[in-house]
């Protein structure tokens, strides 16, 4: 007598399937895996887009916090000094400026933007708002800064100038504005309405030239005209940033940048000091923030809010930071009277 297996008498194979050839069962298996594997996918794609709706909602939200609180950066850029009729244009300081040392143009740029020579889209600050990362009860930040970096000139002819710590320092004290952390940085860059890809130029000894300031500037000009965005705009992506961050209080005196953020976020520079105070290069910019400040919505000093210990970690990812201005105090401008009386006098036909 034939007696059948549980799993024949069940409707189940035991091994090999009945009249089914092994080449046409490898087959199906793989079809299986191949479905089973494409499901997968599915639910990963469904989920990324969850992910990145989200991720967009959030940067919705930390956009439009401000309006919602009542928050406005009108007038924290009131303490510019207005530009001169005649004041040198971006590619009339480039020409003056072509054989002077760097150490000289930077004593230069900042005669001149003390002076108010910058164009009207620096004029005006634009809210970013950082929200807690991790004490939910905390209140968010607001925080004006500037829709691009530091640049000088008119309107129709502007060059971005990079300067020096103690220079950049000089100036936002001058306008009541001072240097972003690394957390304000990502921030900017994550609510920014425009994303330029960075365009790095060959290393050399060249980086510290006008003439690669010049090419650099050329280069984020026409990616940003031929994006038709509006200067007025804030983007990012375009240059590293000047920081304020606690190393610069850890190490002999340097300048710490940062940034330089690719189209995906992920930034080019890492927080780095490596290079000495006075040290300024083509991809070095400057983009101020305002020392006015909102917390819940009630205003607040920047410098004050990176100095408590408690609430530091808003603006900071590194805990409390010093106040820049005395950190600004111990480093010492370069000697450049020259250069400053080279722009003394004024083109009178260059607007």
């Amino acid at each position: 007598m034939h007696v059948h297996s549980p799993a024949r008498r069940q409707g189940r194979p035991s091994g090999r399937a009945h009249g089914v050839p092994a080449i046409v069962q490898v087959r199906c298996r793989r079809a299986d895996e191949s479905a089973a594997q494409a499901r997968r996918i599915d639910a990963w794609s469904a989920r990324l887009a969850r992910v990145v709706r989200a991720g967009l909602l959030l940067l919705v939200l930390g956009a439009t916090a401000a309006h919602a609180a009542g928050v406005s950066c009108d007038g924290v850029a009131s303490w510019l000094p207005a530009r001169v009729a005649g004041a040198v244009t971006g590619s009339e300081f480039a020409r003056r400026m072509a054989s002077l040392p760097d150490h000289e143009r930077d004593v230069a740029i900042l005669a001149e933007l003390l002076a108010g020579n910058l164009p009207s889209f620096l004029r005006t600050a634009v809210p970013v708002t950082l929200r807690p990362s991790r004490q939910a009860h905390q209140p968010a930040v607001t925080v004006c800064v500037l829709p691009d970096y530091l640049a000088l000139g008119s309107d129709a002819d502007f060059l971005r100038v990079p300067l020096s710590l103690p220079s950049a320092i000089a100036l936002g004290r001058a306008f009541r504005f001072t240097l972003p952390t690394r957390r304000i940085v990502d921030a900017v860059w994550a609510q920014a309405g425009v994303h330029l890809e960075p365009q790095p130029l060959p290393a050399g000894d060249r980086m510290r030239s006008m003439d690669y300031l010049v090419r650099h500037n050329a280069l984020v000009e026409a990616q940003r005209l031929k994006l038709g965005v509006s200067a007025s705009e804030l983007i990012a992506g375009h240059q590293k940033d000047l920081v304020a961050t606690p190393r610069l209080w850890s190490f002999p005196p340097h300048v710490a940048i940062y940034g330089w953020h690719r189209l995906d976020g992920a930034p080019i520079q890492p927080l780095s000091t490596v290079h000495g105070p006075l040290y300024a290069d083509y991809s070095h910019g400057v983009r101020l923030v305002a020392d006015a400040a909102w917390l819940g919505g009630e205003p607040v000093s920047l410098a004050r809010l990176l100095a408590d210990p408690a609430l530091s970690g808003l603006v900071s990812d590194e805990g409390p930071v010093g106040d820049i201005d005395q950190l600004g105090a111990d480093v010492a401008p370069p000697a450049g009277a020259t250069a400053v009386a080279t722009l003394s006098s004024r083109s009178s036909g260059s607007r």
